[in-house]
């Protein structure tokens, strides 16, 4: 589906044959017939975006809103005697800030010091129905509108009359648009915060597990259970027993030990007969080979018009945060208590239930904050081995995966392939040239969404039938996402997106931005060489054909404060990327060192970003810093790479995610001024107009045109055998 077919009957269909259009090529009478702007005579004026842009109607941050508008009643705010205000937050704090954003929101309605709102991340809460999601990067835009409400209602609780509530004007601010470290800051640096590995759980018994050879593959023996169960410290061995109830459950073998370290020796001592899964034979050539063919055809660009095109190849990404996948289940005849980070407590539940054949009020889920998620605690894959280990042993099962598993076995952004083209009319001594068409094609490995809006009403549609690789459900979730996700921010003439999912079955999720930032960073790569082919500086080109007043202004300005166009030592270049997510409008600036081609690095980030109504200046400062990591992490350094259904990577060194040295030393963050405009999202917006203008970066140091992800090379490694874990390292 593309975003023709997805406004196609709404108010802001467009209905302009696109062959038609494209067959038109510049000629001025029949656009002004098909109702568009006649090109001057002296200069020919960009073309409006046809369809419209469905971003610009509906993102997926408000379909969240909407999901979870007819249950905000429900959510908990209080004042206690002592005039602290404490939220019960319905979302997961993941390190984004969320906590401490709300926080401030909400004092700044009460009229009351950020000391005296205390935030705690809620369980599992049902009667919230589709409201207790977290992603998007929408909270703090779902919840805008209804603090008022909260804190009126937590005050007439409390006997108390209403408050002033926030200012109308922005300059009278208390809270809002101040700097304040995190709620959590210290605890987190000091090691008193509390993450799912650190709960106290009386009784709580260490467990790892090993996973199969191929992702989704199959336990078909244990060959040795008697002699490991002997070892040192064991307590159990659990082939983890199939099913599944919204999706299946992780195939494992698990260990149930006094330690730890005791655990881990068992796991690696396991002899195991791996069966294949549907991935068996899969490696990076056969799922691109498989990705080209899904797309559909390109058009021709018209007789007489220049062609700019390029075709791009992602490798499969996995966020690999710091906190490997855990969690700890408490399964007894006649219950179940979980703990884990979660962004999708409440389909957590009630899977559990059902996988456990237990009531689902008699089943509670805490939600535990996590050190890092990124999209992939959408599903709750931990929780169901945890769950599955425990009912089978009697014992609390205190789960934690080993770091190679967690790369290898959790959820990851599928791998892509991205055809465009552009048809341009080519410059002539009266006029610039312009853009008449813009198609992208892009070829993705079936994302995930079973989760759905994070509630069963929602998940069991995506998930049936339920041996289905893909699902009509997911394929419409999915679809949807794109076009409300993928923005397009230039008047580029005819406008033709649309992904072609394939049914591969991965561990795939929505990883930050999941088909953003590899669209829009390819597009901004055309974008650079659309503006060569016209003979255009990519800046001022930008300036003219970008549709929105907000992106121009964030991209004037970071071009004055980077000092666009200086001069650079030979191996050195200036790179500029755009891009409009979630409401918010962001640009960036990059000087690439690329000396070696083979080893660029980032030396400076001007970056400006345009959130509408700042909330924390120091929590959206941090999220543009995590952003630019990622770009240089995912353009310049690392991918996964699948081999006979496996993934090979399986530590840090292998899977070679950006560190501090890698990090510029020069990072500059312009943050737009609060003028009136409402919250927008956050925390996924700062990662793509950096990677374009990185990938924008080496094309102008090397005069490589970046095609293939990520571009610096990959050293060499010894992966690990499929379905063993790592020899521990020694000290």
């Amino acid at each position: 589906m593309n975003r023709r077919t997805f406004l196609t009957g709404t108010a802001a269909s467009v209905t302009i044959s696109r062959v038609w259009l494209l067959r038109a090529g510049s000629s001025a009478p029949v656009i002004a017939a098909a109702g568009l702007a006649t090109p001057s005579t002296a200069e020919a004026a960009p073309l409006p975006l046809t369809p419209p842009d469905s971003v610009d109607y509906e993102d997926v941050g408000d379909s969240i809103i909407q999901a979870s508008a007819p249950t905000i009643v429900n959510v908990r705010l209080t004042l206690g005697a002592d005039g602290v205000y404490t939220f019960e937050m319905p979302r997961l704090e993941q390190g984004t800030g969320i906590s401490t954003a709300l926080a401030m929101m909400i004092a700044e309605e009460a009229g009351v010091t950020l000391d005296k709102v205390k935030v705690h991340v809620a369980d599992a809460q049902p009667d919230l129905e589709a409201g207790q999601i977290t992603g998007g990067s929408c909270t703090l835009r779902a919840f805008e509108p209804y603090i008022k409400e909260m804190v009126l209602r937590a005050r007439a609780a409390a006997g108390l009359p209403p408050q002033a509530g926030t200012p109308a004007d922005p300059a009278q601010y208390q809270v809002i648009g101040k700097r304040y470290r995190k709620l959590d800051a210290l605890d987190i640096v000091t090691g008193k915060k509390k993450f799912t590995m650190d709960q106290d759980v009386p009784g709580a018994v260490p467990t790892m597990c090993r996973m199969p050879s191929q992702i989704r593959g199959t336990v078909v023996s244990v060959n040795n259970l008697e002699t490991v169960r002997a070892m040192p410290g064991v307590l159990d061995v659990v082939v983890v027993p199939a099913g599944g109830f919204v999706v299946k459950i992780p195939p494992a073998v698990a260990v149930m030990a006094e330690t730890f370290g005791q655990a881990y020796a068992a796991c690696r001592a396991l002899d195991i007969t791996w069966g294949d899964g549907n991935m068996a034979g899969q490696s990076d050539a056969t799922i691109l080979a498989q990705l080209k063919a899904a797309i559909a055809p390109l058009l021709d660009s018209p007789p007489g018009t220049l062609t700019v095109e390029g075709e791009f190849e992602w490798p499969g990404a996995t966020a690999c945060p710091l906190e490997v996948e855990c969690a700890i289940a408490d399964v007894r005849p006649d219950g179940a208590e979980i703990w884990a980070g979660l962004q999708s407590p409440i389909i957590t539940l009630q899977s559990t239930a059902a996988e456990l054949g237990l009531p689902e009020d008699s089943v509670k889920v805490h939600c535990i904050p996590s050190g890092g998620s990124f999209g992939r605690r959408l599903f709750w894959d931990p929780v169901q081995i945890a769950a599955q280990v425990s009912k089978t042993t009697g014992r609390i099962c205190k789960l934690m995966y080993h770091r190679s598993d967690d790369i290898r076995h959790t959820r990851l952004r599928p791998p892509q392939y991205h055809k465009i083209r552009a048809a341009l009319d080519p410059p002539t001594p009266l006029t610039p040239g312009n853009v008449l068409s813009y198609q992208q094609h892009i070829g993705i490995v079936r994302l995930d969404a079973r989760h759905g809006f994070g509630n069963k009403g929602s998940a069991i549609p995506a998930a049936t039938p339920p041996d289905a690789i893909q699902t009509p459900t997911n394929e419409q979730y999915e679809q949807a996402f794109f076009n409300t996700m993928v923005s397009s921010p230039y008047n580029f003439g005819d406008n033709d997106k649309a992904i072609y999912p394939v049914a591969l079955e991965m561990n795939t999720v929505s990883y930050r931005s999941v088909h953003i930032m590899p669209s829009r960073t390819c597009e901004e790569i055309i974008v650079d060489e659309i503006a060569a082919a016209l003979h255009r500086d990519p800046v001022d080109f930008r300036l003219e054909f970008l549709r929105l007043p907000r992106a121009k202004e964030v991209l004037q300005r970071v071009a004055g404060a980077a000092q666009w166009g200086k001069a650079m030592s030979p191996g050195f270049a200036q790179g500029v990327g755009v891009h409009m997510e979630s409401r918010s409008f962001s640009a960036a600036i990059v000087e690439l060192d690329a000396r070696d081609p083979q080893n660029c690095r980032v030396t400076r980030v001007t970056m400006a970003i345009d959130v509408g109504k700042p909330v924390n200046p120091s929590g959206i400062e941090q999220q543009c810093h995590g952003g630019i990591a990622e770009a240089i992490s995912l353009v310049l350094k690392t991918g996964l790479t699948i081999r006979d259904g496996g993934v090979l990577e399986g530590s840090y060194n292998q899977y070679t995610f950006a560190r501090m040295a890698d990090f510029p030393k020069s990072v500059e963050i312009i943050l737009m001024p609060n003028v009136g405009d409402p919250i927008a999202g956050m925390g996924e917006v700062a990662m793509s107009a950096p990677a374009g203008a990185i990938a924008n970066a080496y094309a102008r140091a090397t005069g490589i045109k970046p095609r293939k992800f990520p571009l610096n090379a990959r050293a060499a490694f010894t992966p690990t055998p499929p379905g063993e874990l790592p020899v521990p390292p020694t000290v």
